[in-house]
């Protein structure tokens, strides 16, 4: 049985074990969303539609959020959650167990603004990550080459630097790390200055260009870019699609994965202190469970992500956590379980 939650804890909760059971997306949204509209409410204005009764006046609160919220608030176990756990015990522990380690995450180094391919400013995620519990988030707008999402030249890049530094003095104690989603090119260099590179506190480096290169040409692509001093996070390595994705530019259908040495690969980032990627992008969910286990057995670490392009993203990281657990992730061995300065530690050594 739940210990009383948060009213947006506690829709999330619910969320969570609808997905688990496998229920239509259009249920398990509609608690996603309810917990977002309550995350944008103040504690007064949250009590002022309670006592007026008018949360079903909001956009994305029906009658059953309301009723979740409404309980939630008081201090109760909302009986929606309650039936819930009940229906669903045999799920209810990897539930925890998911809450636990998910709690464990300090912040998510993998998240695009409207600098480059996301829908929403710099601040309203970072207020977002804020709601979430996070102490920070790394900033990490495409790096020039991918046109098509309208990567950071190294003057936008440095714009957006003097951004983010005012942006922390306000939101301190909140901190925006400074990052870059880079490009590995094909000879496996980096898409960005190594002058601008070295003043990041993030650099994710992920391949986006000539996925279905052979083997061993994506291979050694890959082993240097993760050999690069500057890189600290391996992003979404196989580059695979599960599911098809609507985009500014059209649709993408679903893509197999590259092919590599991920042996070879994953042994690099052992080597050079590279952390590998856990994508939690509902249409990603990269590496596949049997190359994170693989990674796993060995011994590399780890950064579970969103690749969050909107605020309401940044919820998905319970899908890598999920992921993670399955295939044997101790939470020591994710980078983003770190304070800020600790994670800054890592990335600079």
């Amino acid at each position: 049985m739940s210990t009383p939650l948060a009213p947006a804890a506690a829709l999330r909760r619910i969320a969570f074990l609808l997905e688990r059971a496998r229920e239509p997306s259009y249920r398990v949204s509609a608690f996603r969303t309810a917990a977002a509209v309550v995350d944008g409410l103040g504690e007064d204005q949250l009590d002022l539609k309670i006592r007026t009764n008018t949360l079903k006046d909001l956009k994305g609160v029906g009658p059953k959020t309301a009723a979740v919220i409404v309980q939630a608030h008081k201090g109760q176990v909302p009986e929606y959650l309650t039936k819930l756990e009940q229906d669903l015990a045999e799920l209810v522990p990897m539930a925890d167990d998911v809450a636990e380690f998910r709690a464990a995450l300090k912040g998510d180094l993998h998240l695009h603004s409207d600098w480059s391919d996301g829908g929403s400013p710099i601040r309203e995620m970072a207020e977002a990550a804020m709601a979430l519990g996070h102490e920070y988030m790394a900033l990490t707008d495409h790096s020039p080459r991918l046109t098509v999402a309208n990567g950071l030249s190294p003057a936008r890049l440095e714009q957006q630097l003097d951004v983010v530094a005012a942006l922390n003095e306000e939101l301190s104690p909140f901190r925006i790390l400074t990052g870059i989603e880079c490009d590995i090119n094909v000879d496996g260099s980096l898409d960005q200055t190594d002058e601008l590179l070295g003043r990041l506190d993030v650099v994710v480096a992920s391949v986006h260009s000539e996925l279905r290169a052979p083997s061993a040409q994506m291979t050694e692509r890959m082993l240097t870019a993760v050999a690069n001093p500057h890189t600290d996070v391996l992003g979404h390595c196989t580059g695979r699609l599960v599911i098809g994705r609507r985009q500014r530019n059209g649709e993408q259908k679903p893509r197999p994965e590259s092919t590599f040495d991920a042996e070879a690969v994953f042994a690099a980032c052992v080597e050079f202190g590279t952390a590998v990627e856990i994508n939690s992008r509902p249409e990603r969910l990269d590496p596949p469970r049997r190359l994170l286990t693989l990674a796993t057995e060995l011994g590399c670490e780890f950064a579970i992500d969103t690749d969050a392009h909107a605020p309401g993203q940044l919820d998905w990281q319970y899908n890598g956590v999920e992921r993670a657990i399955e295939c044997g992730v101790e939470p020591a061995r994710v980078i983003n379980t770190r304070s800020a300065d600790d994670l800054l530690a890592w990335t600079e050594g």
